[in-house]
């Protein structure tokens, strides 16, 4: 563990929760972690026991059955499950976008039976936004909810989908105002198990390869009134109001992993010897080092930054783009050093950060790319 780079204002409290995170990963996911990329299993064991230790929900108001804490807690609970694992982080990361939203939008009804078993770890969700001409630009939706006399019937089909797979139900966003554009979409219940719902295959994914993604079809399906989440007209909206969150999670968890790298790139660094000395007596090595060890400190002090201004009820659009776009960056082109100090050894499966290199390519992709990122700072910058 590299102290000079922990966090160094956090309160007793959040220390706390971020190690009870750091044993947990240490003694829970870390050892299964090379299992579960070759694998590509769903470890619902493993949940269930995250779930009783309270790293569920972390965001959650406590009443509802969550932690209570606030943003920067998340953020280190992020980075310590990643860091053991960054496929472990990101079904808690789902877990608490769908979290919030159903704390702050949902009904008692909703509430007891999707909410407290999701943080329970009894029921599975997923959050199904993507479809093939919706992914960074929402605009393209084109799955629909109609209003029936009982409810509604949703038609439609979405892709690469966290969670598709083994999910019980689904948080789905569908248009149920064909005309009035962004304020025409909500966010619908849906229970996966019901007729007209499909599930189609799996994907074989590059890396964070125990995270199951695939595709969901609804072809009719029959939704009751009350599987409405929030206000009808709200869903885009509502999407909106966990983006910052979102990023700033995943941010941790590119945060997780470049620790993770650099970790293992030191420790590599001081056992290997060529030419008679260590690899680490050797500058090109240390500048590499140096490197990792300058953006792992930048990344998380950016990820805290835009989490403080969360907290302090300030909006924070900017700081968690900034945040996710440098950490998902800086996590790539780290982990490729990381690759290159550990020489041939580094391109071998069963070596940690060739899986590192493989999962942190996705942190550049998901919440919103790198580009999107980028589009959002400069708007914000030049309004």
């Amino acid at each position: 563990m590299l102290d000079v780079l922990d966090a160094s204002d956090l309160t007793d409290w959040h220390r706390a929760l971020r190690d009870t995170a750091r044993r947990f990963a240490e003694a829970e996911v870390a050892p299964i972690a090379g299992e579960l990329d070759e694998s590509e299993r769903f470890p619902a064991e493993l949940y269930e026991r995250l779930a009783a230790t309270g790293l569920f929900g972390i965001g959650v108001p406590e009443a509802l059955g969550g932690v209570g804490a606030d943003t920067l807690a998340y953020a280190l609970v992020m980075e310590e499950l990643s860091h053991g694992y960054a496929s472990v982080a990101d079904q808690v990361g789902l877990v608490e976008l769908l979290g919030t939203l159903l704390s702050a939008h949902g009904t008692a009804s909703q509430q007891e039976r999707y909410l407290r078993p999701l943080l329970r770890a009894e029921r599975r969700c997923a959050y199904a936004l993507t479809e093939a001409e919706a992914g960074s630009d929402l605009a393209g939706l084109r799955s629909t909810a109609r209003r029936t006399a009982d409810g509604w019937v949703l038609d439609g089909a979405k892709l690469w989908i966290h969670n598709a797979p083994v999910a019980d139900f689904a948080a789905v966003l569908a248009r149920t105002d064909p005309e009035a554009g962004h304020r025409g979409m909500s966010i619908l219940l849906v229970d996966l198990d019901q007729p007209g719902v499909t599930r189609d295959r799996k994907e074989r994914k590059m890396g964070q390869r125990a995270s199951p993604v695939g595709g969901l079809r609804f072809d009719g399906v029959a939704l009751p009134a009350d599987a409405l989440l929030g206000q009808e007209g709200r869903g885009f909206h509502m999407v909106m109001s966990v983006l910052d969150k979102g990023r700033i999670g995943i941010a941790a968890l590119a945060v997780g992993i470049l620790r993770a790298a650099l970790e293992d790139s030191i420790d590599y660094a001081r056992q290997r010897r060529q030419f008679g000395k260590p690899i680490a007596d050797f500058q090109a090595v240390q500048w590499m080092i140096a490197d990792m060890a300058k953006d792992t400190h930048a990344a998380r002090l950016m990820v805290h930054n835009a989490a403080g201004l969360l907290d302090r009820g300030q909006r924070a659009t900017l700081q968690a783009s900034m945040a996710k776009c440098f950490a998902s960056d800086a996590a790539v082109a780290r982990t490729a050093d990381a690759v290159q100090i550990h020489g041939g050894s580094g391109y071998i499966r069963g070596v940690r950060v060739e899986r590192l290199y493989r999962d942190a390519k996705i942190t550049q992709i998901y919440e919103g790319t790198n580009q999107i990122q980028r589009m959002i700072m400069a708007r914000a910058l030049l309004a």
